[in-house]
């Protein structure tokens, strides 16, 4: 199959610092040869300073022109591997025999050129060149073992080069593959402001750089961990909680260091520290953690294998790299969802704003539209509020506006919203509730402050004053949200000419 990757990971100029050193010691090793022959006027001397000498400029053009070959689509890097090898064995045919160990160095030299250039098959290629060549003409020699040893051990040494710089290569091309990821997902997650989609990028950059049965990155919620994202032999247990002290994951967190446990066969030395199962029921073998610390995140990056010592240093430290990158995006997250919760609620109450609520409104119309079901509004007022901050000063008004919030949320679920709609005035939706659920809890909003006090600004308790109400249903009232609103506050006003603190409709 043809190709146009390179052969290597590394860069042209790269590869030539690599090859460099092989390159001057050949072209040394051939010039040697070529001062020892040119002595002697023989044809065959000739003959040969000629051959060696075209092998001194092919060795030179190749390294002038290596990009050539580095970068080069397969089948010029076959015709390199077999001219090179194919030259090397018809070098060995013509040389005297003092050269013999000279030329099975040069065969070394040559195995390793080729599998720095270009790759492992196109040396194994070469070392075949060499031997098409060279076979047919030694085979009678080979009687003994000696002989045997001497023609076969230059070709054993080079493999055995050969299959350690491929090692080496690829080990290389495995952490610069790593550190690429690493790059290229912390431009990523620091772009992203979402935690799902940042911990979506942790998920695939963690799966594409390492060989981990089990990872995880846990933040701590009070004395236990949450594993935001919780991958484990093939499957996902998001949200699961694991506990703060007595676990790995705790004493990372508490100790704020990075634990690397390559065989869990072994006794744990680490104080109150035990093996805690989590996900499914199978026990980890290998174990890393590293700790996440920032102003709004205390958490653990971990990974864990069903075998042991599946883990070495580096990926230690490609998983301290790349926590250290999740931490400051998972942070900003935070800090993103911390601006934009400022941005959706009224500063003095906490509860929603009239925009935010308004665009919550809609959301919950909409469900409940679809699945059919009815949606209550209460519009809330205090009563006499002017008169009430005339006479105890806005700080008590300011705190009354504060309990009343206080009082409405005690009452309304998770799913409800509260919201102030200006001044004194505040809007409540609740999701699912009838008129006649919307007036209990209208009734029970009214009976609570009707009980609680506050302090004036000689810590003089105070009664708070009364709210008047007003209750709207979508879609009995209406079908769509301002035609809604409008409704609750005709009633609510309706309340007021009532004579206050009532609630309308009066269905009690």
């Amino acid at each position: 199959m043809k190709s146009t990757k390179p052969a290597n990971p590394f860069a042209p100029l790269e590869v030539r610092k690599f090859t460099m050193p092989v390159s001057l010691a050949t072209i040394l090793v051939l010039a040697g040869m070529l001062i020892e022959v040119s002595f002697s006027a023989t044809p065959s001397n000739i003959y040969l300073v000629i051959y060696v000498t075209i092998g001194i400029i092919y060795i030179t053009a190749s390294n002038t022109f290596l990009p050539l070959f580095s970068d080069a689509k397969y089948s010029h890097r076959i015709i390199n591997s077999l001219f090179v090898g194919i030259g090397l064995g018809y070098l060995s045919l013509i040389l005297p025999d003092m050269f013999t160990e000279v030329n099975h160095v040069l065969v070394i030299f040559g195995a390793i050129a080729i599998v720095t250039i270009s790759g492992r098959q196109y040396s194994y290629l070469f070392l075949t060149g060499v031997f098409a060549i060279t076979l047919p003409e030694n085979l009678t020699k080979l009687i003994n073992i000696e002989k045997k040893l001497e023609y076969f051990m230059p070709i054993a040494v080079s493999i055995v080069i050969v299959e350690v710089i491929v090692r080496i290569k690829d080990t290389a091309k495995q952490h610069i593959h790593r550190l690429d990821t690493i790059n290229k997902v912390s431009r990523q997650i620091m772009q992203s402001l979402d935690t799902k989609q940042t911990l979506s990028l942790l998920d695939a950059t963690i799966r594409e750089t390492l060989v981990a049965d089990t990872f995880f990155i846990g933040l701590v919620e009070v004395n236990d961990i949450k594993l935001e994202l919780f991958y484990d032999d093939g499957e996902y247990f998001n949200g699961e909680q694991t506990p703060l002290n007595g676990t790995l994951s705790g004493w990372v967190i508490n100790n704020q260091k990075e634990l690397f446990l390559p065989d869990l066969r072994d006794e744990i030395q680490l104080s109150g520290v035990k093996k805690f199962i989590m996900g499914k029921d199978k026990t980890s073998l290998s174990w890393i953690g590293v700790p996440l610390r920032a102003e709004n995140i205390t958490g653990i990056l971990a990974l864990a294998s069903y075998t042991a010592n599946a883990f070495d240093r580096a990926d230690l430290e490609l998983l301290i790299n790349l926590g250290q990158h999740v931490t400051l995006a998972l942070d900003n997250t935070v800090r993103h969802a911390q601006v934009e919760k400022q941005a959706q609620l009224d500063s003095l109450t906490g509860v929603y704003n009239h925009g935010y609520f308004l665009k919550k409104l809609a959301e919950q119309a909409k469900h409940a539209s679809k699945e059919n079901m009815p949606l209550s509004l209460i519009m809330l007022d205090v009563d006499f509020f002017k008169q009430y901050n005339d006479k105890y000063g806005h700080l008590v008004g300011d705190r009354v506006l504060k309990v009343l919030c206080a009082a409405i949320q005690n009452h309304i679920k998770e799913t409800d919203s509260v919201g102030r709609w200006g001044g004194e005035e505040f809007i409540i939706s609740l999701p699912g509730a009838d008129g006649e659920q919307a007036f209990q809890i209208a009734k029970r909003i009214s009976e609570t402050l009707s009980n609680l006090r506050v302090e004036d600004r000689n810590q003089k308790t105070i009664p708070i004053p009364t709210i008047s109400q007003g209750i709207a249903v979508f879609p009995k009232e209406a079908d769509e949200i301002f035609r809604l609103i409008d409704i609750a506050d005709k009633k609510l006003y309706v309340a007021k000419e009532r004579g206050r603190n009532q609630i309308e409709p009066n269905t009690g």
